[in-house]
């Protein structure tokens, strides 16, 4: 391994480095492993073994650490086996509500060395939910005058699964008066209808009960009722006509509670009572009805509370317009929502080593991050710097990943600690931020030798000194911590004999005091030098 140069070593004295690296390989935040299961399973269920699709042993489920993260944890993982398990009840309907395709991110965390690995879970519908009826009971009022074959739209039924578990069929109670027509409409979704089938006459009978029943697709169809009531009454020949059959407008989501959207007209040619004409929300979902309000006099649609793109980015309705003779006509509502920058990103942690070593070269991984900005387009294009001055940068990875990482040299004795600020700024008119700082230390190694405070002592003893008596004392000085910065001192040469060194001096490894061992006599021994070494 080649050596940084911020790695130091002393002249003539054997070193040993060991370097830890976290290297975070690009192949782990690509191709993410997928699985597919159906939603409800019972808590324990396996999803699939992680641990063989990411090529991990048994032993390494343990000794690495397997993991799984995410928002908003449904699944964990067997320590043992590194089996993915259901750990949270997991609705298709309350998690993913309408889309057609429900996927759950994960990221699958390892450790020694670090490696996270994108996973994605699809929840499969299951048939959970039976259709249902807005009302049990519906009342009609149909004009004895309408002609054979005329078709009366039905409010449908919901259901909120999809696919095959959706809404598949309508039948109707027999009767003479009434067969029942479904509607396939552009989206997949189907409306009942009425069509008469003999024309009606108040006067022979006034009124008919029907029972309506929808049924879903499933291997063991679900199903739901309600009444229909029909009232017939006397002639009113012209139905009311909106202006439009479709409305389609584009609103902000900053638009205030309150704001008028959208006003719907239709006109009727009919005179007095039949051709008052009152507005209904129909076959619109419950959601959406609590989001806006129709004026039933002048068809104007508002908005009862704040549009969040990010939560919803559209509402579709239909409107009925109604005579006082009981003749309609719909139209249809899309109201799309336009995204505003409104949502700040966001930096998220997914893994962090804020001890460094201080001999650690370039490239090491110290931290690992991603972002996220709710918003859509440029307003949730986020880009990330780093404060300035900082022996480190930041690496772009896929899928929002950041990774911080060395790119200079470290030494603790300098600068033991790092507050390394991260901002993030999404490309919105105006653009909006966020920031956080991590704090990193650094590591100690013994990369400093010790260093005696003076260069030479000169010491004068008087003869006759008694023996053990304290002549001196050095000291040197270590700037390394704990057990690096521990200094012990020896004499390693003399100008004296060799074998008779230690009868007339010795020093204390740890206090650096020199003591005489003997009493000197200065007509037999005038002056002698001592080297002395300082280790750590």
């Amino acid at each position: 391994m080649e050596r940084s140069s911020a790695q130091r070593q002393r002249p003539g004295r054997p070193q040993v480095l060991f370097t830890l690296l976290l290297p975070l390989f690009c192949p782990a935040l690509g191709q993410p492993v997928r699985y597919s299961i159906p939603e409800e399973l019972d808590r324990g269920s396996v999803v699939g073994n992680l641990a063989k699709d990411l090529g991990l042993s048994v032993l390494e489920v343990s000794a690495r650490k397997l993991r799984v993260s995410a928002e908003k944890l449904h699944f964990s993982v067997d320590s043992e086996s590194g089996d993915l398990l259901v750990k949270d009840r997991i609705d298709r309907e309350q998690i993913c509500k309408g889309r057609r395709r429900c996927e759950l991110q994960l990221e699958a965390v390892l450790e020694n060395p670090l490696n996270i690995f994108h996973v994605v879970v699809e929840i499969e519908d299951v048939n959970d939910h039976a259709p249902q009826f807005e009302k049990k009971e519906t009342r009609l009022e149909i004009l004895e005058s309408v002609s054979i074959g005329t078709r009366i739209p039905l409010e449908p039924a919901t259901d909120p699964d999809i696919n095959l578990n959706s809404i598949k069929d309508y039948q109707i109670s027999p009767n003479p008066y009434f067969s029942l027509m479904v509607k396939v409409n552009p989206d997949g979704g189907k409306t009942p209808e009425l069509s008469l089938e003999k024309l009606l006459d108040r006067e022979e009978q006034s009124s008919h009960r029907l029972i309506l029943t929808a049924l879903d697709g499933g291997d063991t169809p679900r199903s739901a009722t309600t009444l229909i009531e029909i009232s017939v009454k006397d002639i009113n020949d012209n139905p009311p006509v909106f202006s439009k059959e479709e409305y389609r407008i584009s609103v902000s989501e900053n638009l205030p509670p309150g704001s008028s959207i959208l006003e719907v007209t239709a006109t009727d040619e009919d005179e007095g009572v039949n051709a008052e004409i009152r507005y209904y929300f129909r076959n619109t979902a419950q959601s959406t009805r609590h989001v806006f309000s129709l004026d039933e006099k002048t068809g104007v649609i508002r908005n009862n509370q704040s549009l969040d793109f990010e939560d919803i980015e559209g509402y579709t309705m239909e409107v009925e317009a109604k005579d006082g003779g009981g003749l309609s006509t719909r139209c249809k509502i899309v109201i799309d929502v336009l995204d505003e920058n409104d949502n700040s990103p966001e930096i998220i942690i997914t893994s962090l080593s804020d001890h460094i070593l201080e001999n650690s070269p370039p490239g090491v991984v110290v931290a690992i991050f991603k972002t996220r900005d709710r918003d859509f387009g440029g307003n949730g294009e986020v880009k990330c710097d780093l404060s300035k001055d900082l022996p480190f940068k930041l690496q772009a990875s896929s899928s929002n990943y950041y990774k911080l990482v060395t790119d200079g040299a470290l030494d603790r004795e300098q600068n033991p600690q790092y507050n390394v600020t991260i901002t993030a700024t999404d490309k919105g008119n105006p653009a909006l931020s966020s920031s956080t700082t991590i704090a990193l230390h650094i590591t100690d190694v013994n990369d400093n030798a010790p260093a005696f405070q003076k260069s030479s002592y000169v010491v004068h003893v008087a003869e006759n000194n008694p023996p053990g008596a304290s002549i001196a004392q050095v000291s040197a000085s270590d700037p390394d911590l704990g057990s690096n910065g521990h200094v012990s001192y020896s004499i390693i040469a003399s100008d004296l004999e060799p074998k008779s060194l230690w009868s007339y001096v010795t020093i204390n490894a740890q206090s650096g005091v020199v003591f005489a061992q003997r009493a000197f006599d200065h007509e037999q021994l005038r002056s002698f030098q001592l080297t002395l070494q300082a280790r750590d």
